[in-house]
């Protein structure tokens, strides 16, 4: 990408910064403006490698450099900042061991929650469902306008609400982290098609299967699908 095009792209994000900033509830200002850098990299706003510009954030974000850099802290207590001395704040470049760890986290929380409902909560009601259709259907129309990072974040929610299906708030904040890493290792693909693509009709699947209370069929659908992105990532790396 040209200079002239990533710059257009960093304005257009620090615009979207600002719009959530007029969102917030000024209580816990670090937190708040954690979640805000934390969505930035789960939509691929923030690509590994990108600097993070304290005298930018803190006008943005309307907090002082000291909120800021609670913040910094916090995220890169998370591994989705890393600071660099005499350089600045940066987000991460992850490796093919990162993948290989996510992917492991991500059969043990994913399959293990759709495996579970089984157990505890075999007549899902059908509302419990929607956000996942909603995702489906976001993904699904914003395939059809060839707008694929707008795919990419409908897969990231599909995901974020499947695991929600739990109902823990230990594994909704571990799922924040995780799908923030996971955006992270995408961007090792050239184009959003290519990643996407394959998984609209999946995540479809997957939503019927939910649907019609299929769980042992839904997990080993999921086991399946989880194995087949890690190695289109793994491959990825491999041939960079």
């Amino acid at each position: 990408m040209s200079t002239g095009g990533a710059e257009t792209e960093r304005q257009a994000w620090l615009r979207t910064v600002a719009a959530d900033v007029a969102r917030l509830d000024r209580s816990s200002s670090a937190e708040r403006a954690a979640d805000i850098l934390r969505r930035s990299i789960t939509e691929g706003a923030l690509p590994p490698g990108a600097q993070l510009s304290e005298i930018e954030l803190t006008e943005v974000l309307e907090v002082s450099r000291n909120t800021l850099r609670e913040a910094f802290r916090l995220l890169t207590h998370e591994g989705l900042l890393v600071y660099k001395l005499h350089r600045g704040v940066f987000v991460p470049e992850l490796d093919e061991h990162d993948v290989i760890d996510l992917y492991r986290l991500r059969r043990v929380l994913e399959v293990d929650v759709v495996r579970g409902l089984d157990d505890r909560d075999p007549e899902l009601p059908a509302s419990r469902l929607e956000p996942l259709q909603d995702d489906v259907e976001a993904a699904e129309a914003a395939a059809r306008a060839d707008r694929w990072p707008v795919v990419g974040t409908a897969n990231m929610r599909f995901h974020e609400h499947l695991i929600g299906l739990a109902d823990s708030s230990r594994m909704d904040a571990m799922t924040g982290r995780l799908l923030a890493e996971l955006r992270l290792l995408f961007h090792v693909i050239a184009t959003p098609r290519e990643l996407h693509e394959p998984y609209i009709e999946r995540n479809r699947r997957l939503f019927e299967l939910l649907e019609a209370r299929k769980y042992d069929e839904a997990a080993a659908d999921l086991h399946e699908y989880l194995l087949h992105s890690e190695q289109a990532i793994l491959a990825a790396f491999r041939s960079r």
